[in-house]
């Protein structure tokens, strides 16, 4: 059964930095598309970054424009998202996604991932 545990929500200010983390456990996929998912208060939720391992393809939503990173430490089976530059639009709650299927055409579909964790929050104050 496949875990997956976030942590590193916070709540900063406009124009800081935060990094969080999901420690994957139990997969025993050749390659895994985790993403960033987020959601915030009222609203659906929406896919904020991808990564594929094995060829460590990245994705992002436009809207990202550069301000957030995800990667992974392959030794720790652990998967960043670095956000910088945060606005207050950002607040939301952030959960991380892992699913067997291809990055490429369903990292952006909630639907197409079957575990998730249990979400970490992020608060952004201006």
């Amino acid at each position: 059964q496949v875990q997956l545990v976030e942590s590193g929500g916070a709540s900063v200010q406009a124009g800081g930095s935060l990094r969080l983390s999901c420690v994957a456990s139990g997969t025993t996929w050749r390659r895994v598309c985790v993403v960033w998912f987020r959601q915030p208060p009222g609203k659906e939720r929406e896919a904020v970054a991808g990564i594929r391992t094995g060829g460590l393809d990245t994705y992002y939503h436009d809207s990202m424009n550069g301000r957030f990173t995800i990667s992974q430490d392959t030794a720790k089976n652990t998967y960043y998202l670095q956000m910088d530059s945060l606005k207050p639009e950002d607040n939301a709650m952030y959960y991380c996604a892992a699913s067997g299927l291809s990055c490429l055409n369903n990292w952006r579909i909630p639907q197409r991932f079957d575990f998730w964790g249990q979400g970490t929050q992020v608060t952004v104050s201006s």
